[in-house]
């Protein structure tokens, strides 16, 4: 069955008690005058409360209102906070640079507000020697203390030893720390951007402006050159005109 509110030529109803586009109460009209104010208003005449009697219609933008519950349920999704419980296995003689790795996917996990299983694992004679998984349980606890807390202590089920581990900070404080990081990198990353477009314009400017000296220095030469060249035409018209004489 569709879950969409019946609209407009939909509703089949003789009559519907009518909430106008601000939310003002009109009362109980035909339905046919509800669909006339419907396009008077150049909008949507939607069921909002199909079982009450009258059914309840309010004049609205249909799409617009499909288009914002959208965006509403998409922004409750992205905030929405869902408790997930991870899961770590380690063996009882796990070498330390194994153990530096484990770890550090348990802090990830914790400062991303998870929840960690650690799950010791034993095999053959190991079994004989709980207190090696003990031992080894406790130590990872103190190592993340600052980042969770023991919220179920160790304790052997069968082969394995399990300690849960939850974490100080909770999983929306995490999102949004998480969120709020990448909108600074993001903006550090424009601003660097803007600002190695500015040191270009600098420099593109610093070049023009080198540019137009050089042009008005050979400007000034050639002016130079051509004064010197009417000085000497001066000096040598008197000259012949000594000689005609």
């Amino acid at each position: 069955m569709s879950t969409e509110p019946r609209i407009n030529d939909r509703i089949r109803v003789p009559e519907v008690r009518l909430v106008g586009p601000s939310g003002e109460q009109v009362g109980i009209v035909p339905l046919a005058k509800a669909l006339e104010l419907a396009q008077e208003y150049d909008l949507d005449l939607v069921e909002v409360a199909a079982t009450a009697r009258p059914p309840v219609c309010k004049l609205m933008d249909y799409g617009k209102f499909k288009y914002e519950s959208a965006m509403k349920a998409r922004e409750a999704r992205k905030n929405q906070a869902h408790t997930v419980i991870k899961e770590m296995k380690l063996r009882p003689k796990i070498d330390p640079h194994d153990y530096d790795t484990k770890k550090g996917h348990v802090v990830r996990f914790l400062k991303q507000g998870d929840k960690v299983k650690i799950t010791i694992m034993f095999r053959g004679r190991e079994q004989s020697r709980p207190e090696l998984g003990f031992r080894l349980l406790q130590r990872l606890a103190d190592d993340v203390q600052d980042l969770g807390f023991v919220e179920s202590s160790p304790k052997q089920d069968g082969r394995n030893m399990i300690m849960v581990l939850g974490p100080h900070k909770k999983k929306t404080e995490a999102m949004a720390e998480a969120r709020a990081l990448a909108d600074a990198r993001k903006a550090e990353r424009l601003g660097r951007t803007a600002g190695s477009d500015a040191a270009a314009d600098e420099d593109e400017d610093a070049a023009l402006e080198a540019e137009n000296a050089a042009a008005e220095a050979e400007a000034a030469e050639a002016e130079a050159v051509e004064a010197d060249v009417e000085a000497a035409a001066e000096v040598e018209q008197p000259a012949e005109a000594s000689q005609d004489a």
